[in-house]
């Protein structure tokens, strides 16, 4: 009797993953505001694809530059931007950052990992005074700002920590370890349908090659949750000009540290013209 009742059990669960995978693939966790916006940024909602989006809008200090755009990762909000904000403010560059659909304060409940959110973005640039405009992005930000710069010339250049190649195979490598090959297969398929978009066009790799603004790619060297790989292979399609940037012991949302936006900011003055 209790042999069957667990077996039964076991077959209902199996039933329900590809209902589960694709919850996690589509509702990430979101994560509150749970603070007051940089004393120089103004609060502002964007309008984005069928959105509203929340953020953040600091004026350049002295002499304007150009404009940099911050895309958080997953799970994750506007709030990690309040360094980068200062940061490029006090270099002379406009800053915007917001709540990716889906996350934080901004509407919408599914996120597609740039195959929307790209479009989000593009109607926030509408928004930026003219200039140069370079988009910096961390995991899923990093992602939607490759996948951005491959259809938009407004891009001047890209700062990309931690992307993933594509979306289908960190989806496959991120599954827990009791979803069958199967169940992964059919989660993808239900979070397609659900989310009204293709998994197999979301990809940063496919975007790389269509890219043709300088490109810095940062990533952990330990990163256990996205491995190096993928954004080795995303370099591996970029035209030139490019450079990857492995960080020693670090791991995934790591590599952002102190010396290395040193070299951010060198590697901006140097390809900004």
């Amino acid at each position: 009797m209790i042999i069957g009742i667990i077996v039964l059990l076991l077959i209902l669960l199996s039933s329900q993953l590809p209902s589960i995978g694709a919850a996690m693939i589509l509702h990430p966790f979101r994560k509150p505001i749970s603070t007051s916006p940089p004393a120089t940024c103004s609060s502002e909602v964007f309008s984005g694809e069928g959105v509203d989006l929340c953020g953040w809008r600091a004026a350049a200090h002295g002499k304007r530059r150009g404009s940099v755009i911050y895309l958080h990762g997953v799970s994750d909000s506007r709030v990690s931007a309040a360094g980068v904000i200062e940061n490029f403010r006090m270099r002379g560059f406009d800053v915007i950052a917001y709540d990716s659909r889906a996350h934080g304060e901004s509407s919408g409940d599914i996120c597609t990992y740039g195959f929307h959110e790209k479009e989000d973005l593009r109607r926030v640039m509408d928004s930026l005074k003219p200039g140069p405009i370079i988009l910096i992005g961390s995991s899923l930000g990093a992602a939607v700002a490759l996948q951005t710069a491959a259809v938009d010339d407004r891009v001047s250049a890209v700062v990309a920590a931690e992307t993933f190649s594509d979306l289908r195979t960190v989806v496959t490598e991120r599954a827990p370890y009791f979803f069958s090959s199967h169940a992964v297969a059919s989660s993808i398929s239900l979070a397609e349908n659900k989310g009204h978009f293709t998994i197999d066009d979301v990809s940063p790799v496919k975007a790389a090659a269509k890219i043709h603004v300088p490109t810095l790619l940062i990533h952990g060297a330990d990163d256990i949750e996205t491995n190096p790989d993928h954004s080795r292979r995303v370099f591996a399609a970029l035209n030139e000009p490019k450079k990857l940037i492995l960080v020693a012991e670090a791991g995934h949302n790591q590599s952002l540290k102190g010396n290395v936006w040193e070299e951010i900011n060198r590697w901006i003055d140097s390809v900004l013209i």
